[in-house]
């Protein structure tokens, strides 16, 4: 794991942390209401399904189809949307703000985070779509003949679509407004969040528990519809491993193995269980592709994977509005596009919420690309692979593995690798491998639902362990109820009711975010159009100039504790003292603080001025530890640490060093900085009362408590 820690963090931006108007340490603790709410309404349902099955099963029915009938052009609507709004914000400069303050570095290297954003955004429903999709669209399409090169075309195009940019486009709206809004605002990491901009502090009363329990509600349907499917798919595979039965006793049993596991996961966090599991998990479904594509027709599926990546890129724009208006297909759509769409909207709280978790400290845009494009290069690797494998079998006469695949879904995968040499030995591994997609879904859905139902600490805290069980426990339970009802089927239509309130709430996180960015976007600009000095730190050393003798001797100078101590006694202080008794003569609302880094000894020195319902006004001057450099000169040198007097303010660090800095220079600075600031707040004049995403009285009371140093390693 690549680390590196951020500076302090009364540097995040909107210097506020959960629990507010509090100088104690803040502890996580369950919020009952969401907890209970949600636990009765997902309890009632599973039990209402397993004593009325009948009944349960007709209501199901009859409402999926009045969705599908009435609201499909709203989910193709939505889901469009949503993708051309992520790739707007990508692709502008507000892509360049961080998920969290602005000096903030990801906590994990690519490969993992690239794992756990895969293994948690798509569970083992991959292995068992990624055959049985293509054949079934190739022998019986929704529009033209089937078993046709065309059909054959378009099976593919029509697997990717549906697993493709559009669903992890979805995940990345509801990560990034989760990461923004907690990382970036220190607002609670909950969906309730995203919506601050719009509502207030209205999320804190029963708007904000409504959207908390329903999130929870649509994502425990969307993780139990996958586990429904891998329990079937599993349940094949041991039979054909071990000769167990295909029966309702041995799906129960792979749910109790499966919660087991996924409980055993979801108790080492995410650093450890989750993680790891996750990277095996890419590992064994990487190294599944490479059997199948050196032991099969390779320069064929070579061929397939380039020309199903330009049928995608060339056919998505048409089939994202597609709604079969003028020859609509049976049941086709509610089988398929609206099935997959309520499905990732389901699910988007979920994974957004666990990428949100581990995405701390990049910026918009690699988050957004990278969520898109790294997750959709597996997929669509993996789904060629497997699809025109498939394909090429029915082609060539298979008609056997054709209607299999069709009939009886969850045999498709395995029925594929039975074509293969040593095909005991590969069906194990790929059991396995489903085995491991099963439980890293699992694992990772207890512990999004336990965060959800908890006001946490921070925003990298997890719920409670006993919250964690109880959660994998009830989705294991809910899994058995649909399953008992009507199998995967009845799974799938109750993911496309639940994802029908979801979807509203995606249309009010875009407003919020939309809000949140133009406030960022107009921070930018105050700068770059007021004093373009502070942003490379010079704006001070230009005022009052020293002569070259004493520039290099600030050059090349690595101050350690006592050095960076008399800065902070005989200027930062004193400079910051003359600001604040200015202000406060002149009537502002300004505070001075200043305590002691305990892990350092270094003392920070901080100024805050309230400006009303606006966004507060923060100037921080911090020790920040970095190695020394092998170059240092003299007994700086002999020191393997340093540090350097940062700039903060409420977007986090501005990467320059006041050491070496005059009182006068120090005040000019801070002036520079206010002036900015008010330039700032005059460009969002027309909108007052939106520049603070937190009220002033929380950045105040959490700015009067001290902070451990963290150290930053350059």
């Amino acid at each position: 794991m690549s680390q590196s820690t951020d500076a302090p963090p009364t540097a995040d931006a909107g210097g506020a942390a959960a629990e507010t108007g509090s100088t104690a340490e803040p502890q996580t603790r369950v919020n009952w209401t969401v907890f209970i709410g949600s636990a009765v309404g997902i309890l009632a349902i599973a039990t209402w399904a397993i004593i009325d099955t009948a009944g349960a099963e007709a209501v199901i029915g009859s409402l999926v189809t009045w969705v599908s009938t009435n609201m499909g052009w709203y989910y193709f609507l939505v889901v469009t949307l949503v993708v051309i709004f992520v790739l707007v914000i990508a692709l502008t400069r507000v892509g360049s703000t961080k998920l969290g303050p602005d000096h903030s570095k990801p906590q994990f290297n690519l490969f993992t985070w690239a794992s756990m954003l895969f293994a948690a955004g798509i569970g083992i429903d991959l292995m068992f779509f990624s055959v049985s999709e293509p054949v079934t669209q190739y022998l019986a399409p929704p529009q033209g003949d089937g078993a046709t090169a065309e059909a054959a075309r378009q099976a593919l195009v029509l697997t990717l679509f549906h697993y493709g940019i559009t669903g992890w486009a979805l995940y990345a709206l509801m990560g990034l407004a989760l990461g923004y809004f907690a990382y970036r605002h220190n607002l609670p990491l909950s969906i309730r969040s995203a919506l601050y901009p719009i509502f207030g502090k209205k999320i804190d009363g029963p708007l904000g528990h409504g959207v908390d329990i329903a999130a929870l509600l649509g994502t425990i349907f969307g993780i139990a519809t996958s586990l429904g499917i891998g329990v079937v798919q599993l349940n094949y595979g041991l039979k054909l491993m071990f000769g167990l039965p295909e029966n309702q006793s041995v799906q129960i049993g792979l749910i109790v193995v499966a919660v087991v596991m996924a409980t055993a996961s979801t108790l080492s966090g995410v650093e450890k269980g989750i993680r790891r599991l996750a990277e095996l998990n890419v590992i064994l479904a990487l190294g599944l592709m490479v059997f199948i594509l050196v032991n099969g027709r390779t320069a064929f599926m070579l061929d397939g994977i380039i020309q199903n990546t330009g049928d995608v890129l060339s056919r998505f724009p048409g089939m994202t509005l597609d709604t079969f208006a003028y020859d609509r297909p049976g049941d086709w759509l509610q089988g398929w596009t609206l099935f997959f769409w309520a499905w990732w909207i389901a699910w988007a709280p979920f994974v957004g919420l666990f990428l949100a978790r581990i995405s701390r400290g990049r910026t918009i845009r690699q988050f957004i690309l990278g969520t898109l494009m790294v997750p959709f290069a597996f997929i669509l690797l993996f789904i060629s692979i497997f699809g025109n494998s498939a394909l090429d079998i029915v082609m060539n006469g298979n008609a056997a593995f054709g209607e299999v695949a069709m009939a009886q879904p969850e045999r498709a995968f395995y029925g594929l690798l039975e074509q293969y040499p040593a095909a005991p030995l590969i069906i194990g591994i790929a059991t396995f491998t489903g085995l491991l997609f099963y439980v890293t879904s699992a694992d990772s859905g207890a512990l999004v639902m336990a965060n959800f139902t908890s006001h946490l600490k921070d925003a990298s805290s997890d719920g409670a362990k006993w919250l964690r069980v109880f959660w994998a426990a009830v989705t294991g339970l809910l899994t058995l109820a649909m399953l008992t009802v009507g199998g995967v089927t009845t799974l799938q239509n109750a993911t496309i009711i639940m994802g029908l309130p979801l979807s509203i709430l995606l249309l009010f996180i875009m407003l919020g975010l939309y809000r949140a960015l133009r406030i960022e976007n107009s921070l930018t600009d105050s700068y770059r159009a007021s004093l373009p000095g502070i942003i490379s730190g010079r704006s001070a050393e230009g005022t009052a100039s020293r002569n070259w003798k004493q520039r290099l001797t600030r050059a090349m100078s690595y101050p350690g504790p006592r050095q960076a101590n008399r800065f902070v006694d005989e200027v930062a202080l004193p400079a910051l003292q003359e600001v604040h008794d200015e202000l406060q003569a002149q009537g502002a609302d300004v505070t001075l603080g200043t305590a002691v880094v305990e892990t350092c000894g270094i003392r920070h020195v901080d100024l805050h001025v309230g400006l009303g319902g606006e966004r507060s006004f923060k100037y921080q001057i911090y020790p920040v530890q970095y190695e020394t450099p092998s170059y240092a000169p003299g007994n700086a040198a002999l020191d393997p640490k340093y540090y350097r007097m940062e700039v903060f303010s409420l977007e986090g660090s501005h990467s320059y060093d006041l050491a070496g800095y005059s009182k006068e220079q120090v005040i000019t600075d801070v002036l520079d900085h206010y002036e900015t600031h008010l330039e700032f707040l005059h460009l969002n004049r027309s909108e007052p009362g939106n520049t603070a995403l937190i009220d002033d009285q929380t950045t105040k009371d959490n700015w009067e408590s001290d902070f451990p140093l963290q150290e930053e390693t350059k």
